[in-house]
């Protein structure tokens, strides 16, 4: 009898990988599902009242908004990535295909990225070396893309101390890299 399959996280390990460098810490998460939804053109109305009644947040442009049981940030006009626990929303996209009834394009994104939380009491030092954005000026809940050594991601500010990123999982080695360089050199 053949072996079953296993889900690898994006690293390729059968368990998230978690590091502390210093006061920096960088896990990967393996427990958020993730999808994308698009307003379909004419249908703004539509996809805000679907959104009211199922208590999904739609934030405004740059920003990030925790929910129960959606989280969402803002990526383009029209558009957010949802996120939701990988446990009771692993296909993700059925579940919120019916909420929106055709109103928007929703697309299953969970296997394309990876997601690395980072913590420790002042990020900005670690941030400033990292990418463009003005860590220091940003608010609580800034969500962005910007450039984290050639590679395009999504940054999340929750606090001075809490971010979360999104990279591609094609990169997500590199990603990791970047991250543990950059925190070794702040020690």
């Amino acid at each position: 009898m053949a072996e079953p399959l296993h889900a690898l996280t994006a690293l390729g390990h059968a368990a998230p990988k978690s590091l502390a460098i210093g006061p920096v810490a960088i896990s990967e998460r393996f427990d958020v599902a993730l999808a994308s939804l698009a307003i379909r053109n004419g249908r703004d109305g539509d996809v805000a009242a679907a959104a009211g009644k199922a208590g999904l947040p739609l934030p405004d442009p740059a920003r990030f908004q925790a929910g129960t049981p959606f989280s969402a940030f803002w990526v383009a006009p029209g558009m957010w990535f949802v996120e939701a626990a990988f446990e009771t929303h692993e296909d993700i996209e059925a579940a919120l295909k019916p909420i929106f009834a055709g109103a928007a394009s929703i697309t299953e994104q969970t296997d394309a990225w990876v997601r690395f939380d980072l913590g420790a009491p002042d990020l900005q030092p670690l941030f400033e070396r990292l990418s463009n954005v003005d860590f220091a000026r940003s608010p609580d809940g800034f969500a962005t893309r910007t450039v984290i050594e050639h590679i395009g991601c999504y940054l999340i500010r929750h606090g001075k101390g809490a971010v979360t990123l999104y990279g591609p999982r094609s990169s997500a080695a590199s990603l990791l890299h970047a991250l543990e360089v950059t925190a070794r050199s702040l020690l």
